[in-house]
């Protein structure tokens, strides 16, 4: 056997100008001295050192050697307990802080690492395992390179499952078969790659981190920060919707001076072996002396709250970020409860712009008025990024400067596609002037727009609201006749916001079991938690009824039902209109909580004039004798009555390939007339009263 060089030839010899890289070469140069006279000892006791199949059977002689070789073995001099020193700046010497190693520690790492900083260790080891298939120091090599006995039961104890080097998952035991002195040891790959320089992150972890960091002008991180810096452990931001939870707590980080690793819990919660995930997350998070910023905290509090033991039990500052009230048992150690404050309207165009400028071919327009825009909805700084990166995608498939539509649709990409189950999408294609309402009723829904426009200065900057867990929504009543423009007024302000609107159906909520229709309602609200829209509820009468005296079970049961609403109405975040055609049905504690109640009256015949001539509309053929004038004067009846009588006068139209001419216009009327249930009276269709049949 040929005796080791007096140096270590490193694979990696560009990178031996970093100061890190040469102190753990300097190192592996002890480690190599420690090997060296292990194997000249070897040497000086080994019978057939030229055997060239050596390692690979036993002889007689090799057996009674062994068996007389109880004391006779020559160790190097032991490895002192005392910690390395604390003043070297090099990676290892980080890694022994964050650890806790001892100098034995230390040293049995680097004998389990040389092998893979320089190949020729694999034969050396090969050589004193006795076994030319084994390149890698078993535990009892490693001891005796150390100077220590295979009974040190305290050296032993460094290589125990809860000690330092296994419990960081710095050093792996492996072969679990053999006798525990045989099994081998192997520094991990990531851990190897750190010593290095390299800071990429555990392939493990691919897809499962988040890119969150630190934003300036959200919050003020300073007292997280010093708290973190204090040696507090653990933090639970609650937020609400449009929360800048993550972007604070990854501030915090930063000004505590560590890295921020972002762990995806939706993510989390899917993967195949968590457990194993987040043991990786924390040696990676030790490793680069960083903090772990987790969120959202609501997809495993429910279906996994093992996985928040383990979050919450570990040895490096952890931060929670989540919307859902903290629940004691998620944890033994008591977090640092605090509330997460949202991205206000005097930052959130900043975020934005700077999002856009970094993926956009052209500057913002002047013309826009991106905080005006952004204003009504509620988004985290995460999906403001995500928003401007849309917007500026969107724009260059157009071919074109940015458009407030780019801006609007952007911020409408980052919504959850949970409420789509349970209620149905409508994206606005009308505008104000659709509309055909009395000037009141018009001016009070600008008021509307204005209020889910300004809500977050009002509410929040100027404090209107303060006290009594009432939430920044902002709730209407529509109360009007069927076919007086209620829904299509709500999808005006939808357009006019930039916002989908969402209508509840009704059967997805109902439920004759007592119990499952708050239940169903609260899955609403907390799927449109996540989104920014209109939540319509059409016939709310039906859910939102007034509470009676309680003569039975069911009266009993209608009455916490109709309680519940009001508190949930009055948490909601969001924009809720709700719609009804009789109004006296509704509770009046439901409105004292509502911010408007807009009623929506019969048009007048100048305003049912106006309908008539919109409804036809340019491209439909008239005929000459057509008298819409007659029509409007006559005939009381709603918009959407009039929308459902131009359409069958078209079909007609189209069936005998002709214009619409008033007898088809009669005709139409007459069904519409049927369908109400009302009577043809002389009064009202005059002259044409013959054309009925």
């Amino acid at each position: 056997m040929t005796t080791p060089a007096t140096s270590v030839s490193p694979a990696v010899p560009a990178a031996s100008g970093d100061p890190s890289l040469r102190h753990l070469l300097a190192r592996a140069l002890l480690v190599e001295q420690r090997i060296r006279r292990a194997v000249e000892a070897r040497e000086l006791t080994d019978p057939s050192p030229d055997d060239e199949f050596r390692g690979l059977y036993l002889t007689a002689e090799t057996i009674t050697r062994l068996l007389d070789d109880d004391t006779s073995r020559a160790y190097p001099t032991p490895v002192q307990e005392e910690p390395p020193d604390s003043d070297d700046g090099s990676r290892l010497a980080a890694l022994t802080r964050e650890f806790g190693l001892t100098a034995l520690d230390t040293e049995i790492l680097l004998i389990a690492l040389v092998p893979d900083l320089d190949d020729r260790f694999e034969a050396f080891y090969g050589y004193l395992n006795d076994d030319v298939t084994r390149r890698r120091p078993s535990i009892g090599l490693a001891l005796g390179l150390c100077g220590r006995t295979p009974s040190d039961h305290a050296a032993r104890a460094r290589l125990g499952a809860q000690a330092p080097l296994r419990a960081g998952r710095l050093l792996l035991s492996e072969e679990l078969d053999r006798p525990y002195l045989g099994r081998s040891l192997r520094v991990p790959d990531r851990v190897t790659a750190h010593l290095l320089g390299d800071d990429t992150p555990d392939p493990r972890l691919a897809g499962l981190l988040a890119d969150w960091h630190a934003v300036a002008g959200v919050g003020d991180p300073a007292p997280l920060a010093r708290v973190l810096d204090r040696g507090v452990p653990l933090a639970y931001l609650q937020e609400d919707q449009g929360g800048a939870g993550t972007a604070l707590a990854a501030s915090a980080l930063t000004l505590a001076g560590r890295e921020v690793l972002g762990l995806d819990l939706s993510r989390l919660a899917e993967d195949p072996s968590p457990t194993e995930a987040v043991r990786t997350l924390v040696r990676e998070a030790r490793l680069r002396h960083a903090g772990v910023v987790c969120a959202p905290l609501d997809a495993v509090s429910r279906e996994h709250p093992h996985l928040l033991r383990l979050l919450t039990d570990t040895p490096v500052p952890t931060i929670l970020v989540g919307r859902a009230p903290w629940d004691a048992s998620w944890s033994v150690t008591p977090p640092l409860l605090l509330h997460a404050p949202r991205v206000e309207p005097t930052a959130r165009a900043a975020l934005w712009t700077d999002a856009y400028a970094r993926r956009a071919e052209h500057p913002v327009p002047d013309a826009i008025d991106v905080d005006r825009l952004l204003s009504p909805f509620l988004l985290t700084p995460e999906q403001l990024t995500g928003a401007a990166r849309s917007a500026a995608q969107t724009a260059q498939l157009d071919g074109g400067p940015l458009t407030p539509d780019h801006v609007r649709h952007g911020a409408r990409a980052q919504n959850a596609a949970g409420l789509d189950r349970l209620a149905r999408r409508i994206e606005p294609t009308v505008t104000w002037n659709d509309l055909v309402l009395p000037p009141d009723t018009h001016s009070q829904l600008r008021e509307l727009t204005a209020r889910a426009r300004h809500r977050d200065r009002v509410l929040g900057e100027w404090g209107m609201r303060p006290g009594g867990g009432r939430g920044r929504g902002v709730s209407a009543l529509f109360a009007g006749d069927s076919g007086t423009g209620k829904t299509m007024s709500a999808e005006v302000i939808a357009a006019d916001l930039g916002l989908d609107l969402y209508t509840v159906d009704l059967a997805t909520v109902i439920d004759k079991y007592v119990g499952e229709t708050e239940k169903n309602l609260e899955r609403i609200f907390s799927e449109a938690a996540g989104v920014n829209g209109v939540l319509l509820f059409d016939e709310a009468d039906a859910i939102f009824g007034k509470r009676s005296d309680v003569k039975d079970a069911h009266d009993r049961y209608a009455n916490v039902e109709s309680a519940y609403l009001l508190q949930r109405m009055e948490s909601f975040d969001g924009l809720a209109i709700l719609a009804t055609n009789l109004r006296a049905n509704l509770d009046d504690a439901f409105t004292r909580r509502l911010d408007l109640v807009i009623d929506f009256p019969v048009p007048d015949p100048e305003q049912r004039l106006t309908l008539w001539e919109r409804c036809l509309g340019p491209v439909l053929p008239r005929g000459t004798d057509l008298d819409l004038t007659f029509c409007a004067e006559n005939f009381e009846l709603a918009g959407g009555n009039i929308r459902s009588i131009a359409v069958t006068a078209a079909y007609l139209a189209a069936d005998t390939d002709g214009p619409v001419t008033m007898a088809t216009l009669i005709h139409a009327i007459q069904r519409e007339y049927q369908k109400l249930g009302r009577l043809t009276l002389a009064s009202e269709f005059g002259p044409y009263l013959g054309w009925v049949t």
